[in-house]
């Protein structure tokens, strides 16, 4: 089915183009975020919404009368009302892991401009000053340990490089096993503070969820060796930025980030921020490559082709684990028009609440097998009357 579709964020030429020849109407506005992505979505009222940086509040939701889905054309979706989303009816699709490489390409660069001061080096040759004897002092990154909170997909592209510039490599993530960490020669740590004891520099590479908001704090921060490094270039919540001040003005804590907490909602503007000038901070640039706009927007192009040809949703976030459903009926039945709204009629009629449903078409066309999921109380009268209706073949109840 021909889809609306507004793209309010920087997105793939070609993936733009694939959209337009595939007979969707595309609106592209990278500049959009704020009030002019709710005037966006009032005035064209798109079936799919695109983003990448750009926040999704309930108001913007609100705005898009016929908005049916959203795709984060990145790998977290925390820049999304979730929530909000789930509630009006609305699948939140992402497109995780297409942006590993450019992310763990930032962290390194980070990294290294942390160990020789590049940023600094670069702004007083500019400023027009020879300073090579305040320049010259660096530790080198050949034999520290780097130390990864994290280990999906961008993790893993930091051990490929971590391996490459001589660096032993020590990691925590719930997921990580002992045959795991061995197939990727790191050492598995048994929590975060674990591996703050043992890393020269510290990378953080975790999901924004309650349960890791703040996770590097006082406490971890304080298990890092004086002097260190950390980096982050994943979620502002995970790391306790007042702490980090501390541990720059108390231990010599280097820091860089391209997720400072605050960061403003637009592409522009002002900003200020307290560690501007304590550390490095980049613009939320992680996944802004060439090669990443390219992968990324080649996964939300194949999100909403598939959409459009079938109705499914894939990488949705929003969908339930586990739908309250009580009971499955199985209905068996000849393929006719009518058959099924008579059953549904039944399933009303009983005070059962359908929460998912699917009809499997047996070869040759002439019957069929519905599987429907219901929260509710079943009784010997309500499948007696579902089994009289007419082209039914069986029907059954049993508790899921």
């Amino acid at each position: 089915m021909p889809l609306s579709i507004l793209i309010a964020d920087a997105f793939s030429d070609a993936a733009r183009a694939t959209l337009a020849s595939a007979g969707h109407t595309v609106v592209y506005d990278p500049a959009l975020a704020g009030d002019a992505l709710t005037d966006a979505l009032a005035a064209h009222d798109p079936a799919v919404l695109v983003v990448r940086s750009t926040k999704v509040a309930d108001a913007h939701l609100a705005a898009g009368r016929s908005l049916e889905l959203v795709v984060r054309a990145g790998a977290g979706v925390d820049t999304i009302d979730v929530a909000g989303a789930s509630r009006r009816g609305v699948f939140v699709a992402n497109c995780p892991g297409k942006n590993a490489t450019a992310v763990a390409e930032l962290a390194w660069g980070l990294i290294l401009a942390l160990d020789r001061r590049i940023p600094d080096n670069v702004a007083t040759a500019r400023e027009g000053r020879w300073a090579k004897g305040a320049f010259s002092k660096a530790r080198g990154l050949r034999g520290r340990t780097l130390g990864l909170l994290g280990l999906g997909a961008i993790g893993r592209e930091m051990v490929t490089r971590a391996h490459a510039f001589g660096m032993p490599v020590v990691a925590w993530s719930r997921s990580l096993t002992d045959e795991a960490a061995a197939e990727l020669n790191v050492t598995r740590a048994a929590s975060p503070l674990d591996v703050a004891r043992a890393a020269d520099v510290l990378s953080v590479h975790v999901a924004a969820t309650p349960d890791t908001r703040g996770l590097v704090g006082a406490d971890l921060l304080a298990a890092l060796p004086d002097g260190a490094f950390l980096v982050n270039t994943s979620r502002a919540d995970v790391v306790d930025e007042a702490a980090v001040a501390d541990a720059i003005a108390a231990r010599g804590l280097r820091y860089a980030t391209d997720v400072p907490a605050g960061e403003p909602s637009g592409k522009e503007g002002a900003f200020e921020h307290p560690l501007a000038s304590d550390g490095y901070v980049t613009h939320h640039i992680g996944a802004s490559t060439d090669e990443a706009t390219e992968a990324i927007g080649t996964e939300a192009l194949r999100v909403i082709l598939v959409y459009a040809a079938t109705g499914r949703v894939e990488n949705a976030v929003n969908l339930a684990e586990q739908s309250p459903a009580t009971h499955l009926l199985t209905v068996r039945h000849l393929d006719r028009v009518g058959v099924l709204a008579g059953v549904l009629a039944e399933v009303r009629e009983a005070g059962w609440n359908v929460q998912e449903m699917e009809n499997l078409v047996f070869a040759g066309h002439e019957a069929a097998c519905a599987r429907i999921r219901f929260d509710g109380s079943p009784s010997d009268d309500a499948l007696a009357r579902i089994n009289a209706v007419e082209h039914v073949i069986h029907a059954t109840v049993i508790a899921v």
